[in-house]
């Protein structure tokens, strides 16, 4: 079982590894230029101390120093470090603009990404982890990437050119050092082999992390009020300790890289040094030539150092673009069909027919099933039930946030799965319990769906909405800007202006999911007033608790586990003493008449 499990997770390393080339791909001139100019730089290095060991036989003895053949070689090794170094800092431009570029596009097609889910997914994974894959995980991948490239390509040119180098100079002394290399190769293939599996499970564990701290920060409030802050602290201590547990054994065999890469170093400087002592004596090398190997011993073994340093980086890099690919590779919505028609809203006269409607979030839990309705143009349709009823999957499913397994949807006669979806929703306004707002100016934040419209028509969009007085009050009145969600006015504020959003767009068709919860009495009468202007001749639905709020409704849908039960005006189901009625009472119950 083990065994299998490695293989998968070698052939998924695989798998990565092929993904992040062909992200590289566009860069290959930059990754060309990279390796010629690492290879300048490498050949520099490594032709230095030929040099100086020929400066050392020009200095063996007592008043025999060639001074002209020293000060030729020093000017030839001052050009050649300067090569080298113009070289080094090529290869480090390449590298940095290849690694930022592919963070950059991984991050574009992550946010586009986004955009083409499904709100299924996003329903399904915390916004924590989400934002963990697209920052916290592309930020590690790039900076193993940066090192592979800084790192990894000299390596491995050091190493071959040192043995090339080496082979022309000694041979004897060379088989020396090529005969210890198999050993570095098996440390490097070891710790390569332990370290990404905790990596890969270190990146999975911090996005928990990641998720459990998003939710927590966001509830804050919900957290202090009902006194959970000690179980908070014990939910974060668990995920944080597994953090804490698979982090030390990552680090573990990340930090036996070091010791034991000089381990098989000073094997090799120690076979170096005796093997060449011995050829010296007997008259085979020069002592600048011994000079010469010792110095080639340390650079040989150095980029194993290094390059091990950099697969256990690579390890972690792979295994968060694994975590970016995964996220990438989940299913898109459904797209448009290519012959999709834009619904223009001016030809939406507001009917809207479901027939024989089926939908289920999960396979084996069916929620609606044989839903049937006829809603004509200009009708306000109230729906209301307990809580689970398909209240809210029911305006997800007229918005086309989630298709129906079965069954049909029709605007105008046109079935929605044939029209593009952003033609549909344009048709909607929409005004939820939960509000959203951006972080920008009051103005920005009304005109979000209208961005052409002019100041004055904002302001009677606030006017209608009973926004204006509140905004008028505030510092900068319009300019005024609200944080990230608006957290620095009230809910109830914050929903005077999702409400006057729409007020400012008037779309032929109208959802409002307990678009009132938050206000006031006073302010809610109003509103009221504003809504029963703006729902003249528009097809409305309206989603309540408060059936208080639904009595001038049209029609009145009572829905219970995914079925419309009864149907009528309040007066009739109040006749029909069913259980709209005994929801009505009820809200009733215990109050002094």
């Amino acid at each position: 079982m083990k065994q299998v499990a490695q293989k998968k997770g070698l052939k998924n390393q695989r798998a990565t590894f092929s993904r992040v080339l062909k992200l590289i791909t566009p860069y290959r001139l930059f990754v060309f230029l990279s390796i010629v100019s690492a290879a300048v730089s490498v050949f520099g290095q490594l032709y230095i101390p030929i040099l100086a060991g020929r400066a050392i036989d020009f200095m063996i003895g007592e008043g025999k120093v060639d001074f002209a053949g020293v000060k030729n070689i020093l000017i030839e090794i001052l050009i050649i470090a300067g090569v080298a170094g113009v070289g080094q800092w090529i290869s480090g431009v390449s590298n940095n603009h290849i690694t930022y570029c592919v963070s950059r596009n991984l991050r574009d097609l992550s946010i586009h990404k986004i955009q083409k889910l499904p709100l299924s997914y996003l329903d399904a994974h915390p916004t924590g982890d989400l934002l963990s894959r697209v920052v916290a995980d592309i930020d590690l991948f790039s900076d193993g990437l940066l090192m592979g490239f800084t790192q990894f390509f000299s390596g491995v040119l050091t190493i071959l050119g040192t043995l090339v180098f080496m082979l022309t100079v000694n041979l004897p002394i060379a088989l020396v050092v090529i005969g210890v290399t198999p050993l570095s190769l098996v440390v490097a293939a070891f710790i390569a082999k332990k370290s990404y599996h905790y990596f890969r499970e270190q990146t999975v564990v911090r996005g928990e992390q990641t998720a459990l701290i998003n939710e927590r920060i966001e509830g804050v409030k919900v957290v202090q009020d009902f006194g959970y802050e000690q179980e908070n602290l014990k939910d974060f201590d668990e995920v944080n300790d597994r953090l804490s547990t698979v982090s030390l054994k990552a680090i573990f065999y990340s930090s036996i890289t070091n010791p034991s890469t000089r381990f098989v170093n000073n094997l090799v400087y120690a076979g170096v040094a005796l093997v060449g002592s011995l050829i010296a004596i007997s008259g085979g090398i020069t002592i600048g030539e011994l000079s010469c190997f010792l110095t080639y011993a340390n650079q040989y073994t150095k980029p194993f150092n290094e390059i091990s340093g950099v697969i256990t980086e690579m390890q972690n890099a792979l295994s968060c673009a694994a975590r970016v690919f995964e996220f990438l590779d989940a299913k898109d919505q459904i797209p448009d069909a290519e012959d999709a028609q834009v619904l223009s809203p001016e030809k939406v006269d507001g009917s809207v027919t479901i027939k024989d409607a089926a939908f289920q979030y999960v396979p084996d839990r069916e929620l609606i099933r044989n839903f049937n309705l006829s809603v004509y143009p200009g009708e306000r349709v109230a729906i209301v039930g307990p809580t689970g009823c398909g209240k809210t999957t029911l305006i997800n499913l007229l918005m086309r946030f989630y298709d129906v397994n079965s069954g049909s949807i029709s605007v105008s006669g046109t079935d929605i799965r044939t029209v593009t979806r952003k033609s549909l929703r344009k048709s909607y306004g929409m005004v939820l319990q939960d509000t959203w707002l951006k972080e920008g100016t009051i103005l920005e934040n009304i005109a979000y769906g209208k961005p052409e419209a002019t100041r004055e028509e904002v302001i009677e969009a606030a006017k209608a909405a009973h926004a204006h007085g509140f905004i008028s009050r505030l510092s900068s009145g319009y300019d005024t800007i609200i944080e990230e969600n608006g957290d620095s006015i009230s809910q109830g504020q914050k929903q005077l202006l999702c409400i006057a959003r729409v007020m400012l767009c008037l779309p032929p068709m109208l959802i409002l999911d307990e678009a009132t919860s938050s206000i006031d009495t006073r302010t809610e009468i109003q509103i009221q007033k504003a809504f029963s202007e703006m729902m003249k001749g528009r097809t409305s639905f309206i989603v309540a608790h408060r059936l208080s709020t639904i009595r001038e409704a049209d029609i009145i849908l009572v829905m219970k586990d995914g079925q419309i039960i009864e149907k009528g005006t309040h007066d009739s189901l109040l006749d029909a003493n069913g259980f709209y009625a005994k929801l009505y009472n009820s809200q009733f119950e215990g109050m002094a008449i």
